[in-house]
């Protein structure tokens, strides 16, 4: 072929070549005479048994008798099937005019179908690969010890449990090779509804509880109720006797009062694999360190770790602090700190890379509850987890003492003075560090309010004249404060009302203006907080006598428990938050 008919004559643009037939909607290819072509002023009758010079029928192809027998014959424009030929104007090779828009449209439409492909393409793999994650995840019954799985509108807690099970490669040579998979690491973590906070509380492992009966699901479907055991290790809530994490579960509640919604379970390759996936994670060491039994052999100073070696990390005790579990939960927070820096940086949110691999790694290395058992669940919980920053995210302990039954120290129980307040906070929703100001000083001004309405004169508790209703309590709540109020608080003038209309939340304390001092009375007795005190009106007892109205919330805890929630975490609890580098000591 010439240069014209391969459509390169004069400079023209293959491309341009090719324009939208208005007429029938298709491409065609319109060629502009060289400057030596005579122009043909229309078509001429084919000489009878002609034929084109591929040697088929020329059907409906014209011919031009005088044309040099050298010059290679141009087949006119392209037509639909079945549409009328069209005469070119004289002068012209069968070119007609071409508009802009023309053009333009053949643009668009040529990177829309482009578009379309690479976007069909892409969703076509994404699906195949959400269904490759899906298959990666590994799930297991909560046997309906959890909530039912978290709620966006709500705070969140998912009990995170890493065992000390040695499955996988060079697993074999830690420690007690044949463990069944106690839970050796337990992190309840809290996530405050508004996600402007959360809470990392770490439960240690030697804590002696009491673990509860736990039915579980058989392989078989069938359930077996494993029986509880007083007095027990913590780590024994898991693969002792066959338990499963949703004993772990309900051994958390019974501590804490706090009822999980999920769980994940993470062994030893969890550490080691998310950690490379995220290319390292940076920690800190205040001293040398060689502990042979994790074989941590690490100097002072900052270092990126990974696989063996951050796995070593997180399982040394003996070479910090005390070196002892509580001294191992430290160095393990310290560590989780550094994950989640390195997690939120953009050097892994921008890099699609660790993104796959950390997808890859964090669905094989986990065992879910039948909650989270699909990516998208997964998804929807990291979008949640994604609002919150590091600096709000705080990590401590459960407040424990050396167990004083034992000579030599090797178990701890709860400390009864600080260990109740951590639980409540949680429980109340409260932050453990500063949240945002805006937040904060709306819950400042709502907390100053409410304490307002406990200052002032009190009467005397045999002034102070209320009825009692049920409104979300436990059955005989209202009976059994009555009792408590007139054999032991001095409430002579109050009486069980039975069940309230509707159920509440919290308990509520209702009063006239004029029975002020009878509130902050009652307040103090039952240990309600400000926000129970709600100014309104009385109402008129069975004699006729003004009264105040207590009803008893789904928050009731009993009488003389108090419901007034603590606003700080005591000094002696030990916390940090995930924005700042400790160095381990």
């Amino acid at each position: 072929m010439d240069a014209q008919g391969r459509g390169r004559a004069e400079n023209i643009d293959p491309a341009d070549q090719w324009v939208l037939n208005p007429d029938t909607g298709e491409y065609e290819l319109r060629l502009a005479p060289s400057a030596a072509q005579p122009s043909v002023p229309g078509p001429r009758a084919a000489a009878p048994g002609r034929t084109g010079s591929s040697g088929r029928g020329t059907r409906g192809r014209t011919t031009a008798p005088d044309r040099d027998a050298t010059e290679p014959e141009v087949p006119p424009q392209r037509r639909r099937r079945g549409a009328p030929a069209q005469e070119p104007p004289p002068g012209r090779r069968g070119r007609r005019p071409v508009k802009k828009k023309a053009k333009t449209k053949k643009v668009l439409l040529w990177t829309g179908g482009i578009m379309a492909f690479v976007l069909v393409g892409t969703a076509g793999a994404a699906y195949l690969y959400l269904e490759h994650l899906n298959g990666n995840i590994k799930s297991v019954s909560d046997d309906g010890a959890s909530t039912g799985g978290f709620n966006k509108d709500k705070a969140i807690n998912i009990l995170l449990i890493g065992t000390d099970k040695r499955t996988g490669a060079g697993n074999e040579g830690y420690g007690d090779a044949g463990s069944v998979g106690h839970a050796d690491t337990t992190i309840l973590l809290h996530v405050s509804k508004d996600r402007t906070n959360a809470t990392a509380l770490s439960i240690p492992r030697d804590l002696i509880v009491d673990v509860p009966d736990c039915p579980t699901e058989q392989e078989d479907g069938s359930t077996k109720v494993i029986k509880g055991t007083e007095g027990a290790r913590f780590n024994t809530s898991l693969g002792q006797d066959g338990r499963t994490p949703s004993c772990t579960m309900r051994t958390v509640t019974e501590l804490t009062g706090i009822t999980p919604d999920n769980f994940m379970v993470a062994d030893f390759n969890a550490v080691k694999t998310l950690t490379t996936a995220v290319g390292g994670v940076e920690v800190c060491l205040a001293k040398d360190i060689d502990d042979a039994d994790s074989h941590l052999k690490l100097s002072k100073g900052t270092h990126e770790i990974e696989g063996e070696q951050a796995l070593a990390f997180v399982r040394t005790r003996h070479s910090v602090g005390f070196g002892g579990d509580l001294s191992r939960i430290q160095i393990q927070q310290q560590f989780l700190s550094a994950l989640m820096r390195k997690l939120k940086s953009n050097d892994t949110l921008t890099s699609p890379t660790k993104m796959i691999k950390l997808a890859e790694a964090g669905t094989k290395a986990l065992t879910v509850d039948s909650q989270l058992d699909s990516i998208d669940k997964l998804k929807d919980l990291g979008m949640e987890l994604g609002k919150l920053n590091t600096k709000n995210l705080t990590f401590t302990t459960v407040p424990v003492v050396d167990n004083p039954a034992e000579k030599v120290k090797a178990t701890v129980v709860l400390n009864a003075s600080t260990a109740p307040t951590v639980f409540q906070m949680i429980k109340d929703d409260v932050s453990f560090t500063a949240v945002k100001k805006k937040a904060q000083a709306s819950k400042n001004a709502a907390a100053a309010a409410a304490a307002a309405r406990l200052k002032g004169t009190r009467s005397a508790a045999s002034e102070v004249r209320v009825r009692i209703l049920n409104g979300g309590a436990a059955p005989g709540s209202a009976q059994s404060t009555l009792s408590w109020l007139q054999n032991d608080a001095g409430v002579t003038k109050s009486e069980n009302a039975g069940n309230a209309p509707a159920q509440l939340g919290s308990t509520t304390l209702e009063y006239a203006p004029d029975q002020a001092a009878q509130a902050r009375k009652l307040a103090a007795v039952m240990g309600l907080p400000g926000t129970a005190l709600k100014p309104g009106r009385s109402v008129t007892n069975a004699q006729g006598l003004p009264t105040m109205t207590l009803t008893l919330g789904k928050d009731f805890k009993g009488p003389g428990v108090s419901l007034t929630a603590p606003a700080a975490v005591p000094d002696t609890v030990q916390k940090s938050t995930a924005d700042k580098v400790e160095c381990a000591k």
